[in-house]
């Protein structure tokens, strides 16, 4: 089901050079300070620093990071001009180098929810079309039967191996493909061998997962263990807010959370990598 969940908007600020998380910090203060309340003013605040920028910079692209402030609410009078401008009018009043990016300011945008849920077959006729024909209303015939129980495949793994470790990153050991599920994030790793499988299956638990990813900090994730196929899923619940029309994440739909997944280095038993 999908429904209007209010109206949002946006600012990203250019961030340059030193003391990147003390102008985030600054920024954050002064545009929430002009707001009764601060966060409390708005249904929803979000904020995120994206560390584009790098040591010693080549270019004068290199030295810049982004931070982002979204806010969302019902009342478009919050979130409309009232905020773009106050993000505006602090061009001359607050960090050195200040700048925005993506655009000027602008309206509050609609945002939809996505909210998966179960009804009664009754009130979700089925109706067959044939050629033309007019409509003909098809009996639900689903029994309604509890599922027939299943025993899961006994697999047997080798141990999983040990011996000197690389700090390498996991996507040398397994690839991955992630996505949205609603307002979850869904990614899967998948490795090339038994042996492989055996490690991950006994590095990567969910306990480990939250350590390696903060993006899943405060969130339930849910490990799912295919031994047969040798992958294992994860889902982490929330992450993408109320769906994809209305998450603030810079990737809203979870395509690229499988490739972060990749790059994290980790220490990998030097059996399962080719010689360095």
């Amino acid at each position: 089901m999908n429904y209007l969940g209010g109206l949002r908007n946006g600012f990203s600020f250019g961030l340059t050079g030193l003391d990147i998380e003390a102008k985030a910090a600054l920024i954050e203060r002064q545009v929430l300070s002009q707001f009764p309340g601060g966060r409390d003013h708005f249904g929803a605040v979000r904020t995120q620093l994206i560390r584009s920028d790098k040591d010693d910079p080549a270019t004068n692209e290199e030295a810049v990071a982004v931070y982002r402030i979204t806010v969302k609410d019902r009342d478009e009078r919050k979130v409309g001009r009232a905020f773009s401008n106050v993000a505006v009018e602090f061009g001359l009043a607050s960090i050195p180098g200040f700048f925005g990016t993506g655009g000027g300011p602008g309206p509050a945008q609609p945002y939809g929810v996505h909210w998966p849920a179960f009804v009664p077959s009754d009130v979700a006729p089925q109706v067959v079309t044939i050629l033309g024909e007019g409509s003909t209303g098809v009996e639900n015939t689903a029994p309604g039967l509890p599922a027939a129980p299943v025993q899961p495949l006994a697999v047997e793994l080798p141990p999983a191996p040990s011996g000197p470790t690389r700090r390498v990153p996991l996507g040398l050991v397994c690839g991955a493909r992630s996505g949205d599920k609603g307002g979850n994030a869904n990614v899967g790793l998948f490795t090339r061998s038994a042996t492989a499988f055996a490690w991950l299956d006994a590095y990567l638990d969910v306990e480990r997962f939250h350590e390696l990813f903060p993006d899943a900090d405060g969130l339930e994730v849910r490990r799912h263990r295919l031994a047969n196929l040798w992958p294992l899923n994860f889902v982490i619940v929330g992450m993408l807010e109320e769906g994809v029309a209305a998450s603030t994440r810079l990737d809203d739909q979870a395509k690229g959370f499988g490739e972060y997944v990749r790059a994290r280095v980790v220490d990998v038993p030097e059996s399962l990598l080719a010689p360095a």
